[in-house]
Order: C-alpha cells, then structure tokens, then sequence
C-alpha cells in the first residue's frame, strides 16, 4: 500500500488499543442492555411463529373464530411446546416464508430449547451473532489491507455502529448475515492467498451458510466472482477455476432449499410484493437513500419523535446527511486512489454488486427494495472499508503531517461520539424507526391496562392477520381478553366488560361493514376521537 501504515504484525498505539477496547466494551453492552425491554414487534413475532412450527393460516382457523381468547392463547404461538417440533420449523418457513432460509431459525429453535423461550433469550443469540461480527471484520481487513490499524478502528465503529446494534437487538436473521458476510469475504481473501484445497472448501462452507441465512447472499458471491474474475484479468488461471468449484459446491448445499424456493415461488411473491408495489418519487428515493445512510453513523430516530425535539433533531439530521454523504465519497475516492487495485477492487465490488441490482430498478420503475437498510447490509459494511482505511491512514501514516492527523482525529472522534450517543438513546427507548408497524404499541397497552376489565377486538381482514395481536400479547396484563372477528362473523358483545376497544392498525383501513355491524347491530358508538388517532385505537360506547 502506498499509505506507509505499519505492517500487519505491529500493534497499534496505545491509544488506540485503549480506545478500542473500551469500544468494545461498550458496544457488547449496548447489544445486550434492556434487551428484552424492546417492543417485540411484528416481523419478531413472525420468527416466534416460525419457530414454535405453527402457520399463520392454522393460528388465523383456531384464533379467528369469533370467540373470546386470552393473552395466553396468542402467547401459544410464541413459545415452544412439545407437540411441535423442528420438522414442524421447516415446514413453517417451507409452506408459507420460504424466503427466509432456515438456518437461523433451526439454530434459534435449539438456543431456546437450552434457555427457553422469554423475549430476552429469542433475541440474545442474534445479540450473540453482532459480537462475533467484530473480530470477524478484524480478519477481514487483515486479509485485506494486511494492517492493524485498519483493523482495529473498523472493529471500532462497528462496535458502535447504531445501526448494527439495533438489528443485534432483533429477533431476525440480519446480524447472522453480516457476520457471514464478514467471514464469507476473508476465506475468499484468505484462500486466494493460500491457494490450497482447504481453504477453498472453508470459502465453500461460508457460501452455503450465506445462502442459508439470507437470499441476498447470492449477490455477496456475485461480488466475490467480478472481483475474482477482475483480478485475474478475465482469464481463466488456476484462482478463478478454484473459484467457480466452491460457490458451485455452495449452491449444491443449498439445492434443497432451492427446489423449496421455486415451488413456492408464488407464496414468495405474496409476502414480498410490497417491496416493489410502493411507488416513491426519484428525489424522494435519494433523500431517504441519504439519510439510510447516515443510520449506521448516527441514529437519533428523528423521524418518529414529535415536537420540539423531533423539529430539532430533523434539522440536524438535515444538515448532517449531505456531511455524511461526502465524508463516504471522498472515502471511496481515497480508498481508489490511494490503495491497491486488489483492495479498492474488493471494496468496490461488495458495495456496488451488491447494492445496484436493487437500486436501478426502484430508481427506473418504482419501488423501495433498496430503501430497506437491513437489505444492504454487506454494502453498509463494504463503506466502513473504506472509511476505516480513510481514517487509519489519515490517522496514522507517517507521511501525513500532525495538522491533518489531528483534523482526522477530530472526525474520528465525532464520528465515535455520535455513535456512542445513538446507542445510548436506543438503549433507553423502547421503539425505533425499523419497528414502524408497532411504533405506539407501548401507549396502546398503557391504555389497556389500566382498565380493570378490558375487552379489545382486532379484526381478522388485515393485509397480515395477527401480527399486531401477538405484538400486543407480549405486553398486554394476563385479565386482558381479546375478540378477533371477521366482517361476515360479528358475535354479540356481552355487557361484563369494563371497557371496549377496537383497535385497528395504521395499515388497515377502517373497515365498513364491521363498524356498521357494531354501530347499528349492537347499538355500539365508536369514539374515534377520545385517543390520538395515530394510535389507531378506538373506544366503543354503548
């Protein structure tokens, strides 16, 4: 490298160690602090499903039948029982989610069969999974940029990346597939290097846990074959033939799943047609690109809070985004012109392949694929690349004078600061921007809790049946019962409720004729103004 970095084996400065150290420190705290104080909320809930072995159209027959059910009968769906078992798991995933792959959802089913199945345990292994990432992306740039100091302050934001500890602190596959991802990369640089048999199974091995985990891993292996292909000039060597064996090798593991995948493939267009179905503007997709962006630096969940406060924190993020867009240019830039062609190469292929095939067509058509974060995840991680190694060689190169070395110092500190603050807001909080279907769960159960003796009634028709409710279940008091109806099966509400609810999801239109059949049938008036209508939480009266 022409950045006069000191070699792999020196350590780091003692400043550095320390601060990464208490880095690291830090950022196992913030994943696994109040942990099971977040709302376990909608796509959670689905896992919990997922994992006990139950459908969602058996629990929609036996809950969605006009009779009054408790808290525990949702929390049924929530937990494992001995009359399902891991078959019971694929078959789930199989029938009705083959999109998600089942690796995390086997092992999660054998991590809470040893520990059980509370909020905390479910999530703590995902927590598990984001600590491993960090010596992980160590490896990574060892292999890559064959220095310490690289290395070592990649470790360091991501160990406060807000962004890597929100989804540490979900019930969800996503943090497994960074760490794949991560590990996926370094065997590919570490069996390019050794070229032996062993290290190319390794390389292997990790294509198919890629591809068990998340489907998108297809493009990280698409990003490792141009890079392979690209270093090797396009010819066919002894690198590129062991190449296209171990993704080969990968994908024929992963062939059952496959044979799953296109059998369902009708069932995977239902469950993720909403991706492409949403139509934004183009400005409007690269405002919200901006500002994705700047969730893994600094996250102050702006856009939920209102106010004041909320006005305050828009502004900021308003005028720090663009910041934060041009810092991650000129990072890139850096990197191209200042590292190796085996380097910035790397780099650039695991953002941009893995990025683009997801962007073009939501700038051309419409859609929002590429405006889900969690879907970009190992081009999130090919960008703190590239500004670890802007940073370290800023930082740390004997051939940069003490005036820059201190300017960079300044933006590593802050960049480091506003980490440390987002994690520290988002160790406090209960909901976050990615829980936007279940926002105002905790005033929702506030309100019905303090009641003595409630009655809440949700209807069977929304777009995703049962969702919501089991959110709710999570939090609601065991006195709490619930009425799922449908529009055709409306049962007569007996009078020994203190108070009744209705309770209808932002995502779910009011709908008509049940309110027809509660206003006119059963002389029942729905007060929609007594709470804030962003609730979505209605008061019957008779």
């Amino acid at each position: 490298m022409n950045s006069n970095l000191p070699p792999v084996w020196a350590f780091p400065p003692k400043g550095l160690r320390f601060l990464v150290i208490v880095l690291l420190v830090l950022g196992v705290f913030f994943r696994f602090v109040n942990i099971d104080r977040k709302v376990y909320w909608f796509d959670e809930t689905f896992t919990s499903l997922r994992i006990s072995g139950y459908t969602e159209k058996e629990a929609i027959a036996q809950l969605c039948n006009g009779q009054q059910i408790g808290v525990e009968d949702l929390q049924k769906y929530q937990h494992l029982t001995p009359e399902r078992t891991l078959t019971d798991t694929l078959k789930s995933l199989a029938v009705e989610d083959p999109q998600h792959p089942p690796l995390y959802y086997v092992m999660t089913r054998f991590w809470m069969q040893w520990f059980g199945s509370s909020v905390a345990v479910t999530r703590s292994l995902t927590a598990l999974f984001s600590v491993l990432a960090l010596p992980c992306i160590y490896w990574l740039c060892l292999e890559l940029f064959n220095s310490s100091l690289v290395a070592s302050v990649a470790v360091a934001l991501l160990a406060v990346s807000p962004f890597h500890v929100l989804y540490a602190q979900e019930a969800r596959e996503y943090s497994l597939w960074g760490l794949t991802t991560l590990l996926s990369s370094a065997t590919l640089l570490r069996a390019m290097r050794l070229q032996t048999k062993l290290s190319w199974g390794m390389y292997a091995v990790t294509v198919a846990l890629g591809l068990y985990t998340f489907l998108f891993s297809g493009l990280v292996t698409v990003a490792h074959g141009v890079y392979v292909f690209a270093i090797e000039r396009f010819r066919l060597t002894k690198k590129v033939i062991a190449y296209l064996v171990a993704p080969l090798v990968g994908f024929l593991a992963f062939t059952p799943w496959l044979v799953v995948i296109l059998s369902q493939s009708a069932q995977i267009n239902k469950t993720t047609g909403w991706t492409g179905e949403v139509k934004i503007s183009q400005l409007a997709l690269i405002k919200n690109w901006i500002v994705n962006l700047s969730y893994f630096f600094v996250d102050f969940n702006y856009d939920t809070i209102r106010g004041a406060e909320g006005s305050w924190l828009k502004l900021l993020v308003a005028y720090s985004s663009p910041f934060i867009l041009i810092f991650v240019g000129y990072s890139i830039y850096f990197l191209c012109r200042k590292s190796p062609k085996q380097v910035w190469l790397f780099v650039l292929t695991l953002i941009g392949v893995t990025a683009l095939p997801l962007a073009i067509p939501d700038f051309i058509s419409g859609g929002i694929r590429s405006q889900v974060p969690r879907y970009l995840i190992p081009c999130y991680l090919g960008i703190q690349l590239a500004v670890s190694y802007l940073l370290a060689t800023q930082i740390f190169s004997s051939s940069v004078t003490i005036r820059r070395q201190k300017l960079w110092q300044l933006v590593m500190v802050t960049l480091i600061s506003a980490g440390v603050i987002s994690c520290a807001m988002i160790s406090q909080t209960q909901t976050w921007w990615y829980k936007d279907l279940n926002l105002y769960t905790p005033q929702v159960v506030a309100i019905v809790n303090q009641t003595p003796q409630p009655l809440v009634i949700t209807s069977c028709q929304a777009t995703w049946p049962l969702g919501d409710e089991m959110a709710l279940s999570h939090r609601l008091d065991p006195k709490v019962r619930l009425l799922l109806v449908n529009e055709s099966n409306v049962p007569k509400i007996p009078n020994t409720f203190s108070d009744v609810f209705f309770y209808n999801p932002f995502y779910n239109p009011p709908l008509p004729i049940l309110e027809y059949k509660l206003e006119k049938e059963q002389k029942y008036k729905i007060e929609k103004d007594v709470y804030p209508q962003k609730l979505q939480l209605w008061k019957l009266t008779k």
